[in-house]
C-alpha cells in the first residue's frame, strides 16, 4: 500500500513537479521581489535597496499627478475600448454563423490582426494616421483625415480606440462564434414559429445561452485594455504632454527612463490589485447571470 501511495506521489511529482518549479522561479519569485522593491528606494542597477516602507504608495496616491492622469486615460479607454470590442466582435460573429458563401474568408480576414504583434501593429497604423489619412484628406478635402490623428489630446485617444477594436474584435468574433453555433436550431425556429421578432430573440433567447462567452470575452477585453502598453508605445509614446500615457507606459516611464525602479513597482502592485478586484468583479456578476439563464 505504502509502495503504490510512494510511486503515485513520484508520478506526480514527475509530471508536475517541472512545470511547478518553472511557475515559482518564472513568476512566484519575481512578484514576491517586486513586493518587496515597493517598500523602496531603488534604481535598478545600486547593489542595495533603501527600505522607505509606505513613502512610495503615499506619493504615488497623494503627489504624482502624472499616474492620476494616466489612470483616468486608462479608466476611459477601458470602458471605451470593452463595451466597442465586444460589440463589434459579437456582431461580427453574428452575421457570420449566417449561411454567407464566404463566410470562412471574411472570418480569416477579421481574425488576422490580432495575429500582428502590437508593436508592429502600432507602428503600421502611425503610417496611417500620418501619411495615408493626410493623402487621403488632400485628395477627398475631407476635414475628417485631415485631422492631427496622434497629435491632439482628443483625437489620439479615439485613435488608439479604433487601433485597438480593430486588433481584438476578431478574436473576441471567434469566441462569439463557437456559443453562437451551439445554440439549439429547434428552440429559435420555435420562437419564430411563435412569431418572436429577431431582437427578441436575441435578447431572450441568445444573449442568456451565450452568457459563458461573454464572460469569458468581457474577462479577456477589460485584461488588455488595462495592460494596454504595446499600441500605446507605437502610437503616440504618451503624447501630447503625457495626455496618451497608459499606466502600463506610467509604470515603464518610471521603472527603466527615470530609473526609479522601487517607485514603478509600487505603481505596478497597486495596478495589479485594481485590475484583480476589477475583472474579479467583472466574472463574479457575469457568472451570476450564467445561473439566472
Amino acid at each position: 500500500m505504502n509502495r503504490a501511495k510512494s510511486s503515485q506521489w513520484l508520478q506526480q511529482w514527475i509530471f508536475v513537479g517541472p512545470s511547478t518549479l518553472f511557475f515559482v522561479i518564472i513568476i512566484v519569485i519575481p512578484f514576491m521581489l517586486g513586493m518587496y522593491y515597493s517598500f523602496t528606494e531603488w534604481n535598478g542597477v545600486a547593489n542595495q535597496a533603501k527600505w522607505v516602507g509606505l513613502d512610495n504608495f503615499s506619493h504615488i496616491l497623494f503627489n504624482d499627478d502624472k499616474f492620476g492622469t494616466a489612470f483616468w486615460f486608462t479608466v476611459r479607454f477601458t470602458v471605451i475600448g470593452v463595451v466597442a470590442a465586444n460589440i463589434f466582435g459579437f456582431l461580427l460573429a453574428y452575421f457570420l454563423t449566417k449561411p454567407l458563401k464566404t463566410k470562412n474568408v471574411l472570418r480569416t480576414i477579421f481574425f488576422m490582426p490580432n495575429v500582428i504583434g502590437g508593436l508592429l501593429l502600432g507602428f503600421i497604423w502611425q503610417f496611417i494616421f500620418v501619411k495615408g489619412f493626410a493623402a487621403i484628406g488632400e485628395s477627398t478635402g475631407l476635414s475628417f483625415f485631415n485631422l492631427s490623428w496622434l497629435g491632439d489630446e482628443i483625437t489620439a485617444f479615439w485613435g488608439i480606440v479604433i487601433v485597438f477594436i480593430w486588433q481584438t474584435a476578431g478574436y473576441l468574433m471567434v469566441i462569439y462564434i463557437s456559443s453562437l453555433t451551439n445554440v439549439p436550431r429547434d428552440m429559435l425556429e420555435a420562437a419564430e414559429i411563435d412569431g418572436a421578432s429577431r431582437m427578441q430573440i436575441l435578447r431572450s433567447i441568445i444573449l442568456p445561452l451565450i452568457m459563458p462567452a461573454i464572460t469569458v470575452c468581457l474577462f479577456l477585453a477589460i485584461s488588455w485594455s488595462f495592460k494596454m502598453f504595446d499600441l500605446n508605445l507605437s502610437l503616440t509614446k504618451g503624447g501630447p504632454f503625457g495626455s496618451s500615457e497608459s499606466v502600463a507606459l506610467n509604470i515603464y516611464n518610471e521603472a527603466f527612463v527615470n530609473n526609479r525602479y522601487g517607485l514603478g513597482t509600487a505603481k505596478a502592485l497597486i495596478f495589479f490589485i485594481i485590475v484583480a478586484l476589477v475583472t474579479s468583479l467583472q466574472v463574479r456578476l457575469t457568472k451570476s447571470r450564467e445561473v439566472e439563464s
